[in-house]
């Protein structure tokens, strides 16, 4: 009996395979382009005299409220001057993160058919990390100094846990987490399973669109952080049980588990010290998935489902 069920367990395993990979090859071949236009080149670059047909070009980058001496003074200015020396020296080129921007939208494409290219645009901001991409219908920015790599001398002065996704790799993530904002309903999160099933939800959302990310690329954590959640998923999932804090409504528990922190608070020194931030998300992505495999939805319809429903329907409940 046993050999049975194995027998059938990897045949569907592989009939899945298979329809994944057909899948992948029909994304792949949708006729799409990607160029990243470099403004922060332009502006590195460019003199006084050239700054209305910078202007031109992109308009978009240049507030009316201030005068062209002001953009000139900027030209000119010493900070400006080492930002643009060090973002020309780490990104000649953009060729690694067009690829993947490539691919992040051939998905978007499969997916959302309605979805159209933005005009995809590479500038400083004084490493405005806080936006490090900004996403409009027809634009979208990457802030492109705040992705130096983690160990910078620009970054002295930042949280580590922060840093340490400003490299490369994390540039396509971040895209595919904005974007996600614009798909994920309802928003309005008032339980702490409402903020884990809409992290959740976003993280699932990178399933689909980044398949090409590891999962530890796609949640912002190292290998070993990736691995102590995996090895702890149960009593994690049982502290929140125990602790009655699914339905919890108490304001501080998404600074504990949800919002970017170097560690969560469990206030268990043994554990604090060894768990990553951010821990009530990657439970929220594994009751995502938990639903996604017990319930014949498609990704637009789970996205619009409640938290309450996603973990009626997920029957999730990790092993001690």
């Amino acid at each position: 009996m046993k050999n049975i069920f194995l027998f059938l367990f990897l045949t569907l395993l592989c009939v899945s395979c298979k329809r994944d990979a057909s899948m992948e090859n029909e994304i792949s071949k949708i006729d799409i382009s990607v160029a990243i236009e470099r403004f922060d080149l332009a502006f590195a670059h460019a003199k006084p005299e050239d700054l209305s047909t910078l202007k031109k070009a992109f308009p978009f980058m240049f507030s009316k409220k201030y005068v062209d001496s002001f953009w000139i003074a900027k030209m000119q200015d010493t900070l400006q001057l080492e930002l643009n020396k060090e973002v020309e020296k780490v990104y000649p080129n953009l060729n690694l993160v067009e690829g993947e921007m490539k691919n992040f939208f051939q998905h978007m494409k499969y997916y959302f058919p309605e979805f159209k290219i933005p005009r995809l645009v590479s500038a400083t901001s004084f490493v405005d990390y806080r936006n490090k991409v900004i996403v409009t219908d027809t634009i979208s920015l990457i802030s492109i100094d705040t992705y130096l790599g983690s160990d910078h001398p620009f970054y002295n002065g930042i949280q580590k846990y922060l840093a340490a996704n400003f490299t490369e790799d994390q540039i396509v993530v971040d895209f595919a987490s904005k974007y996600a904002e614009n798909y994920i309903f309802p928003k309005q999160n008032k339980t702490f399973l409402d903020e884990m099933v809409y992290f959740g939800k976003q993280l699932y959302f990178k399933d689909v669109m980044i398949p090409f990310k590891t999962d530890a690329e796609k949640i912002g954590y190292t290998e070993e952080q990736l691995n102590w959640s995996k090895a702890n998923e149960g009593q994690i999932w049982s502290y929140f049980v125990e602790n009655e804090l699914l339905f919890s409504t108490d304001p501080d528990l998404p600074n504990r588990f949800i919002n970017p922190a170097p560690f969560s608070k469990f206030k268990l020194v043994e554990i604090d010290q060894e768990s990553p931030g951010r821990i009530g998300q990657y439970i929220g992505w594994q009751m995502v998935r938990a639903y996604m495999k017990r319930n014949d939805v498609s990704l637009k319809e789970m996205l619009a489902k409640n938290a309450d429903e996603i973990f009626n329907k997920s029957n999730f409940k990790p092993e001690l």
